[in-house]
């Protein structure tokens, strides 16, 4: 205990014991007041609701003892402060969502790039086998597409149902199409996600699978002489469609190797800790696969020229390429 007639001795010795604490907390919750707590590490995180208790006893004690009144009012603002971020309100909605797009999401796709490069490997080698496959021999197409999936664009079709399949006008039921188209490309993509629990070995299987459709189908187009229409017709809404499902594939496989390589952790801490992150990137995913399904139901059906289907979704691929990976200063989004 700090004794009345060396109190301003004893105040040094106090100040000099505890400063480095308070002022590791001070910046941690500096830290947090202007970024979010995503901006904090793992040793950060687990020091601030330790440092907290600390600066409480220190204030506690600061009282007791009567130190001066300028530190009492420093502690009492710095565990003020300290408390609302560990124990405050949440954030408004429109402020948790703006952090989410404007951060969360992108820093965490960014933090996957490696397993999203992986899973667009494996669609697009599956893209090109299918290709192959059917090219030599047609009859292999039945085995890879559902009959459900082809609706009658098959080796037996003709140049002009092809044709009209790109080209023709179709209005009617829209959007009732581009529910379904999502709802289909939405159960591929969380599939990739979920799957990857089991060791990411299914998530790279139906990677391929996937591609292996769209290879074969590009296949029956390209020997009607309608390829270069055919990608046109995919890519207005096909690039935001293979990202998400990508990513999503990404995020299993982030996952599956957790699990199978978990380090120094248990499995179980292991996958909690990589699906804090890849739940992230799934969540952004399927607003891609929404906007996609809007491209592919609506846009895809009413705008028929090749150019501007290219264009279109050219535009789509950069804009997300400068999205989830171009440099973000530390301030370039909302305080969350």
């Amino acid at each position: 205990m700090i004794q009345g007639g060396a109190a301003p001795v004893n105040a040094t010795r106090f100040r000099a014991a505890h400063a480095g604490d308070w002022e590791r907390l001070d910046r941690l919750v500096t830290r947090v007041e202007k970024k979010s707590i995503r901006a904090l590490d793992e040793d950060d995180l687990l020091a601030l609701p330790l440092l907290y208790r600390s600066a409480l006893s220190s204030l506690s004690l600061a009282r007791a003892t009567s130190l001066d009144r300028a530190l009492v009012t420093y502690l009492e603002q710095l565990c003020t402060r300290a408390y609302f971020q560990l124990y405050g309100p949440p954030a408004s909605p429109a402020r948790a969502i703006g952090h989410f797009f404007l951060r969360g999401w992108p820093e965490a796709a960014q933090g996957l790039w490696r397993e999203t490069l992986a899973a667009f490997a494996l669609l697009l080698a599956g893209i090109f086998a299918g290709y192959l496959i059917v090219r030599s021999d047609p009859a292999w197409f039945y085995a890879i597409m559902p009959d459900s999936l082809a609706g009658g664009r098959d080796p037996t079709a003709s140049f002009s149902k092809l044709f009209d399949s790109l080209y023709a006008p179709k209005q009617e039921m829209l959007a009732t199409f581009a529910t379904a188209l999502f709802t289909n490309n939405a159960q591929v993509a969380i599939f990739s996600f979920a799957l990857g629990f089991a060791f990411a070995v299914p998530t790279a299987l139906l990677l391929v699978y996937n591609g292996l459709s769209l290879g074969a189908l590009w296949a029956v187009f390209v020997a009607k002489g309608l390829g270069f229409g055919f990608m046109g017709w995919i890519a207005i809404h096909g690039t935001t469609e293979l990202f998400a499902i990508s990513l999503a594939g990404g995020a299993g496989f982030r996952i599956g190797t957790a699990i199978a390589f978990p380090g120094r952790m248990s499995r179980a801490d292991a996958a909690v800790a990589a699906g804090r992150q890849a739940a992230v990137v799934m969540a952004g995913a399927v607003v891609m696969l929404a906007i996609a399904g809007l491209l592919e139901g609506i846009g895809r059906q009413t705008i028929l020229g090749d150019a501007q289907r290219y264009a279109i979704g050219g535009a789509m691929l950069v804009g997300w390429l400068m999205y989830f990976y171009l440099p973000r200063r530390s301030g370039d989004a909302l305080a969350a």
